[in-house]
This record gives C-alpha cells, sequence and structure tokens, in this order.
C-alpha cells in the first residue's frame, strides 16, 4: 500500500464525461488499496472565463480604471477548482468510493498575503492524513490558499501543480502523480520535431530548466517544490485508458518520471530542448562603465515587475564605456522602455534600441558538467543552417541562444538531431 497525490488539470476535467474518466483513475488506485489525495484544476477554460469577468465589471460599472481589488479577484477565480473538486467528489460517491471535497483553507493551505501570485508557507495535512488513513479520498481544490488575511488567495496561473507537490510533501506521499494531455516529457516540442522522445525519468535539476524556458507541462514553482521536498513526481496522461495493463504500476506507471540525479544511472550528456517565444532584446548604448550602473539599470525594471532574462555587457576597448543587452518578454518591451526613459538621466546611456520577435532556444542536460564541447557543438550547428545567433548565456546544465523568431522550429529541429535526440 502506497500514498499517492493525484492532480488533474483543466483538459482532463473540462467536461461530466471527462471527470467520471478522471474517477475511473481514482478509482484503480483506491482498488488497489492505496491512500489517495486527489488535487484538481478548475473545468477547461472557466478560469480564463472568470478572470474576464473581473476585468469587465469595472467597465459594466461606468469606471474608466482598469484596476480591482486583488482580494476579490482571487474570491472569484478560486471558484473554478471548487466546481470541479465538488463534481469529483460527486463522481467518486457514485462508484461507492467515501470521498470528500476540501478548499484550500479548508485544511489549511496556508500562503503569504500576495493575492493572485501567492506563495504556498504551510499545509497543516493532520486532518488529510487521518482521513486517508480511514479510507476517504479527499478532493482537493488546487490553484488557491488562504492568506494571512484570513481570505482566499490564488497562487497563480499553473497553481494546480504546485497544490499538488505541496500537498504530497505535507502528507508524506510515496509519489506526486500530475495527470494531464501529454503522456510525459519529451526531449522537445513534438509539433515541431516528429521524433521527439518521450523521457523514461529526468532530474529535478533538468526539469526546472525546461519548465523555466519554454517547456509548458509543469509550472516552475511545482518543480522547485518537488526538488526541494524530494518529491518524486511521475507527468501522465489522463487520456489513457484508466484500466490499461500497466496504468496500476506502483513503481513504474507510464509517463515520465523526475527524481533526484542519483535515480538516474545512464545520464544523456543532452536531456532535452526547450524554446519561448516572444522575447524581447533591449540595448543600452554608450553607458559610463562605473561602478551601481547595472543597479541603476535593473533596479527600477525589478521595482516594475518586469523579467529581465539574458544579459550582455560589451566593454569599449579604452574601458571608459559599456553596452548593455537583454531581454525580456516581448509584452513588456513599452514597459521596460518606459521606465528606462524615466531613469535615462540616472543611468546615463546615449541611445536605446529594442528589437523584438525574437526566440530563446535552450540545450539542457546534467551530462554537460562532464563533457566537453556542447556549447561548440550547437554553434557549429546553428552556423550550418545559417542561422545568425544574438546572444547566448551558460549554466552548468544550460545553454541558451538568442536567434531571430522565423528560425525557430528550424532550430529546435537541429539542435534535437545534434545531439542525437532523435534517435531511439
Amino acid at each position: 500500500m502506497a500514498r499517492i497525490v493525484m492532480k488533474f488539470g483543466g483538459t482532463s476535467v473540462a467536461d461530466l464525461d471527462r471527470i467520471h474518466n478522471v474517477a475511473r483513475h481514482v478509482k484503480r488506485e483506491v482498488d488497489a488499496g492505496h491512500e489517495v489525495a486527489v488535487v484538481v484544476s478548475a473545468m477547461s477554460g472557466k478560469t480564463n472565463e472568470l478572470v474576464g469577468w473581473v476585468q469587465n465589471m469595472p467597465k459594466v460599472a461606468g469606471s474608466n480604471a482598469p484596476f480591482y481589488d486583488a482580494r476579490e479577484y482571487d474570491a472569484i477565480v478560486a471558484s473554478g477548482e471548487q466546481v470541479t473538486s465538488g463534481l469529483l467528489a460527486i463522481a467518486l460517491q457514485s462508484m461507492g468510493i467515501n470521498a470528500r471535497s476540501w478548499q484550500g483553507w479548508q485544511i489549511p493551505i496556508r500562503t503569504d498575503n500576495a493575492h493572485g501570485a501567492a506563495r504556498i508557507l504551510d499545509i497543516e495535512g493532520a486532518d488529510i492524513i487521518r482521513r486517508m488513513g480511514e479510507g476517504q479520498v479527499a478532493v482537493v481544490a488546487g490553484f488557491q490558499g488562504l492568506g494571512p488575511d484570513n481570505r482566499l488567495a490564488t497562487l497563480g496561473r499553473g497553481g494546480s501543480d504546485t497544490s499538488a507537490v505541496a500537498i504530497a510533501a505535507a502528507v508524506k506521499a510515496d509519489r506526486c502523480d500530475i495527470y494531464t494531455d501529454v503522456d510525459g516529457v519529451y526531449t522537445t516540442d513534438p509539433r515541431i520535431e516528429p521524433k521527439a522522445r518521450r523521457l523514461k525519468k529526468i532530474a529535478f535539476e533538468e526539469m526546472l530548466e525546461m519548465a523555466s524556458l519554454g517547456a509548458k507541462v509543469l509550472q516552475v514553482r511545482s518543480v522547485e517544490l518537488a526538488m526541494v521536498h524530494k518529491v518524486r513526481t511521475f507527468v501522465r496522461s489522463s487520456f489513457e485508458d484508466p484500466d490499461a495493463p500497466g496504468m496500476g504500476d506502483l513503481l513504474n506507471p507510464p509517463g515520465t518520471l523526475i527524481c533526484d540525479e542519483e535515480e538516474i544511472v545512464e545520464q544523456e550528456v543532452v536531456t532535452g530542448i526547450a524554446y519561448a517565444k516572444d522575447e524581447a532584446q533591449i540595448s543600452l548604448r554608450r553607458l559610463a562603465d562605473r561602478p551601481g550602473v547595472s543597479a541603476a539599470i535593473f533596479g527600477p525594471l525589478a521595482e516594475a515587475h518586469i523579467n529581465v532574462d539574458m544579459i550582455v555587457q560589451n566593454i569599449s576597448e579604452d574601458g571608459s564605456k559599456t553596452d548593455m543587452t537583454f531581454t525580456v518578454p516581448s509584452g513588456d518591451v513599452d514597459k521596460a522602455l518606459r521606465v528606462l526613459g524615466d531613469n535615462k538621466e540616472k543611468i546615463g546611456y546615449d541611445v536605446i534600441q529594442s528589437e523584438a520577435g525574437l526566440v530563446k532556444v535552450s540545450v539542457i542536460g546534467i551530462g554537460m558538467r562532464s563533457h566537453a564541447g556542447v556549447a561548440a557543438s550547437a554553434f557549429r550547428a546553428l552556423a550550418d543552417k545559417g542561422i545568425n545567433i544574438k546572444a547566448i548565456t551558460t549554466s552548468e546544465i544550460k545553454i541558451s541562444i538568442l536567434i531571430d523568431g522565423p528560425y525557430a522550429e528550424l532550430a529546435v529541429r537541429t539542435l534535437h538531431s545534434a545531439y542525437g535526440l532523435d534517435k531511439s
């Protein structure tokens, strides 16, 4: 017998038939004698609908201001998960399974006060552990917790993944199964490269890089939590037959295991290729090369909640001037330019330039730590295809390359092949 946390995303619970199919997955684990908790997202499209209502209400009420109380935003958008958890509990009860729905505040899942993007601080899992021990399935509304002001607080987009991993850590689950519309983590996006392979295992660090660099399988914070608390996490498909052979395998179910590096015996040099579209590049020309200039640039951007990624600095021959180039999401370009313009005198640049429509392609693998020439292989492969590189950043297990947007798919396929990821 094991203790399992199962999480089902919006496409998995999109309608009543799919919720019934989820209940069949849960029943399989219950019938096998396991203690089970389930975390659910809102039905597909529901959160977007609720957010739209929030954004339009001030206009309907005659206000020109686009602002609204973040606490009320949370109260509204958290209702989607509440509906799903209740419906799944009813489906399970109809199958003769003892089940009860839980909201975040009932557990409670304690968060900070950052409404709309709260972080989990603590989970009091004793009551759920007791109920699971008595044979009851806990169906938990994901994406939500209880802030210090005793109001609902939501965890940001993809927050149900974070809820599931955090609950798995709190109840000391043997594993956390994340069910989605794909059957695992692939070496790259199969929609771009048909030869992409599903990975049997991937290390926490690799998955963290994949998630933060464009792979949409898991939310970044959920991977961070899994890595910190060593929660063995499986990415699985909810659309496979719940009763198919092997679906109930306790140790090696179908899907991709995200685990500690020590569990991976044969480590590939490169594990996967990720990409992120809609990147923009901003360059500040002829800055005075003096202490504090970087703080003068990136401090105001941080205060404006603009995420800066790749940073490249070039110093003039005499060392008196420097150029600073960095990337931001394309949607933040205008905001970033305004912030930098407001601080021009403090920063001291001559010219500001920007370019949107770029793509960041990343090569990821823990095997890169012990192998030389990985970066050179990427540069050579892209050069052979005539793809120009605008910026490069590296870490111990990652190489990120900025290129023009139209070359994105070609670059992904080229790098995937260059590292032999298209081979069985």
